[in-house]
């Protein structure tokens, strides 16, 4: 079986919704049979790589609220997040284009290391005091993933290398009907949207597995929009 998953490295509920798929996946009898790929999803992709700005304000300006409102919307998220385990920053953290993340994670699946580099790009973001837009610790998390130096800091000097892939990426996944992340799929057959409760993506796999129809999760999920909106519930 394959899953494909569509998020973004800025999406905190595609941060939470890999750590859940991931407790799902474990509790699945054939899980060592499942092939998981990441896919491209960018939420801001129209986004000027040059501006970098505090996550609480954009959060503010975004939705018209207050530093203090802003603030308790990133709360939520953090308690939700270190209810799975989960490191969370609530200061710190920057926002920012991600289209250069996208295309090393394509280099890093070309290498076999997609994975590794996911993970560290989402603990980066969401947990560590560094910014991932800082081209620096952006190639360093790379080269701590497994990815070599010289090829990564090629990749990031040619905007134009491994941009066809994220662009397809994210056109299939307009197709597949996907509006926000993180989006799953199963066998190209059955779509599950947001970050569901691990018990719901165990269920959907042996569901999927046994050939029969995936039930819709009884309750939308948190996930994040393509404008950059993160719903909060």
């Amino acid at each position: 079986m394959r899953v494909e998953i569509w998020s973004d490295i800025a999406c905190p509920w595609c941060y939470i919704g890999k750590a859940r798929f991931e407790k799902g996946l474990a509790a699945f009898e054939h899980r060592d049979r499942v092939e998981v790929v990441f896919r491209s999803f960018e939420l801001d992709p129209h986004g000027d790589p040059a501006h970098i700005a505090p996550v609480v304000e954009m959060l503010a300006r975004k939705y018209g609220r207050t530093l203090d409102e802003a603030r308790a919307m990133e709360e939520h998220v953090a308690a939700t997040a270190h209810a799975e385990g989960l490191a969370y920053l609530l200061d710190g953290r920057d926002h920012g284009n991600t289209f250069d993340v996208h295309r090393l994670l394509h280099l890093a699946a070309a290498r076999g290391r997609q994975d590794a580099l996911l993970d560290l790009a989402f603990r980066t973001h969401f947990a560590d005091e560094r910014s991932l837009f800082d081209p620096e610790v952006l190639t360093g998390i790379a080269v701590g993933a497994g990815l070599d130096e010289t090829e990564v800091r090629a990749v990031l000097a040619d905007r134009t290398a491994y941009a066809d892939e994220v662009r397809a990426d994210e056109r299939e996944a307009a197709e597949l009907g996907a509006n926000a992340v993180p989006f799953f799929v199963l066998d190209r057959r059955y779509g599950i949207s947001g970050g569901q409760p691990a018990e719901v993506f165990t269920r959907a796999l042996e569901q999927a597995w046994a050939g029969r129809e995936v039930t819709e999760p009884e309750a939308p999920a948190e996930a994040c929009e393509p404008d950059g909106a993160c719903a909060v519930r």
